[in-house]
């Protein structure tokens, strides 16, 4: 494969509809809410991307079966109260610059075609130490929707973010905006050692308001339960650790 192919597996109605953007990143944040959504949703795959872009890799099913690395992109037909959605979820973003951008657009390309009037991309901030309640921090590309972004229960602090959104969850919205498109990336705050389904809770949350839409978290729950019970086990260790009087000999390392 020298170049990327985006093959549609069906079509789908729809004016107007919002994109989820929901890729692997820091902690797995967006990805666990996006695979969450579809599951729930019920979500049927209208499309999907291969990418001399993505790793060089297959993954391998349960049963001993193979599937080529891809993204893929999910449709859920909502109703008066809810909007339509383009779910759109992956193995593994671009392993480099330009197919960063390459891919970058072709989704965008994608939101162009059905007219989506917003997208929003999801994602996990890296902190460096555990939260025990993590915040939402938003950014987007149109300061007019600030105020209805933070009624969602999202928060900004300046400065917080000068280190910039890396990958497609802030290229979107760069490209996005040069297109007219309106767009908001939600992070959940994370320590970005482990899968965090905790922070993927708080941003489930966030979006849930934004979309006006009701999902069962229970899932999600059960995993940040025991995610919990391990970082508390690493906790103790730690303290335990800390308090044995160790000898010179058993000081160095070498």
């Amino acid at each position: 494969m020298l170049e990327t192919t985006v093959v549609e597996y069906r079509e789908i109605a729809s004016e107007g509809p919002v994109m989820i953007v929901g890729l692997p990143g820091m902690g797995l944040v967006g990805k666990l809410v996006a695979d969450h959504l579809i599951i729930e949703l019920k979500a049927e795959k209208f499309m999907e991307i291969f990418s001399p872009h993505l790793p060089p890799q297959v993954n391998v099913n349960p049963d001993g079966t193979i599937k080529l690395v891809s993204n893929e992109l999910y449709f859920y037909q909502g109703s008066d109260k809810t909007p339509d959605l383009i779910l759109l979820i992956g193995d593994h973003q671009s392993v480099s610059n330009e197919g960063h951008y390459e891919l970058a657009g072709i989704y965008l390309d994608i939101a162009e075609k059905y007219k989506v009037k917003r997208i929003y991309t999801l994602g996990g901030y890296g902190t460096g130490k555990l939260i025990e309640t993590p915040n939402v921090l938003y950014a987007t590309n149109k300061p007019e929707i600030i105020e209805e972004v933070k009624s969602y229960g999202a928060i900004f602090n300046e400065g917080e973010l000068s280190g910039g959104i890396i990958g497609a969850s802030g290229l979107i919205m760069g490209l996005g905006e040069l297109r007219g498109m309106e767009c908001v990336c939600f992070m959940g705050e994370t320590s970005g050692y482990i899968v965090d389904p905790k922070s993927a809770q708080v941003v489930m949350g966030v979006l849930c308001k934004a979309l006006n839409l009701e999902v069962d978290t229970r899932e999600l729950e059960a995993r940040a339960q025991e995610i919990e019970k391990i970082i508390t086990k690493i906790k103790e260790m730690e303290q335990s650790n800390m308090s044995k009087d160790y000898s010179a000999e058993d000081k160095y390392i070498g």
